[in-house]
């Protein structure tokens, strides 16, 4: 999460989702799947003195370097897919390329729709990975890596998906936008992407032909590299009973 949070396109997109979420003094923030707590000072400089910050988080470790990180926030530890927040709770909630991983994002945006203020807003980003590309005259093998990548993916094409999700939660879609993530240098490729451990994965499982998989990725670490996917920002409000917001 550090990683990607650092790349000029993470550090570019994650003030956007910021900006479109409209954090405001006073607010109580909800960062769903908050993980070591990359995202939390910014919602706690967003809101303010008077907001109430919280990180919810699965994994006991990543909470605990949170709290290290940030002390004053509020951690709780929970599922996307059963918030421990009571309803109607949050003025703001948001969730960055989580939903990708969970087993049920339908349930997920559910809980989200469930905990959120009437008027509250969900600011969402995930990738969809089935637009992942990487150039290289070596089409087909390019190809396959795109196509093993998905593949190890939960909910690969999940971005994409993202305006049903709110729909289908009673969610009224404020914006959607379709940002593209593009990497030209290896060393970041590599890291974001997993030239290397996925090439050498799909090698191993007999998805890449070892002959053209190798040529393939000693080409790219010679560069030049394009390389990118696409990342999907939504942000839904939770109307009043009878459509108003």
């Amino acid at each position: 999460m550090d990683d990607a949070a650092a790349t000029a396109v993470g550090r570019d997109y994650k003030r956007r989702l910021l900006q479109l979420l409209d954090v405001r003094a006073g607010h109580s923030v909800v960062d769903l799947g908050c993980g070591p707590g990359t995202d939390l000072g910014a919602l706690v400089t967003a809101s303010g003195a008077d907001g109430n910050v919280i990180g919810v988080d699965r994994d006991l470790g990543m909470l605990a370097e949170a709290g290290r990180r940030h002390p004053g926030v509020r951690l709780q530890e929970g599922n996307l897919t059963a918030l421990p927040l009571a309803d109607g709770s949050v003025d703001r909630a948001r969730v960055d390329r989580v939903l990708q991983h969970v087993d049920s994002p339908d349930q997920a945006v559910n809980e989200a729709a469930r905990i959120l203020k009437t008027g509250g807003l969900l600011a969402a980003a995930e990738p969809d990975w089935d637009t992942l590309a990487v150039a290289d005259e070596d089409l087909e093998t390019s190809r396959g890596f795109a196509r093993y990548s998905a593949g190890r993916v939960r909910n690969p094409a999940l971005g994409r998906d993202l305006v049903r999700l709110c729909t289908t939660a009673g969610l009224t879609v404020r914006s959607v936008e379709a940002i593209a993530v593009l990497f030209r240098d290896f060393g970041t490729a590599d890291r974001i992407l997993g030239l290397t451990r996925n090439s050498e994965r799909a090698i191993a499982d007999g998805e890449l032909s070892p002959t053209y998989g190798k040529a393939w990725l000693r080409r790219l670490e010679a560069g030049p590299v394009v390389a990118g996917f696409t990342l999907y920002l939504v942000v839904a409000a939770k109307p009043a009973r009878g459509g108003e917001t």
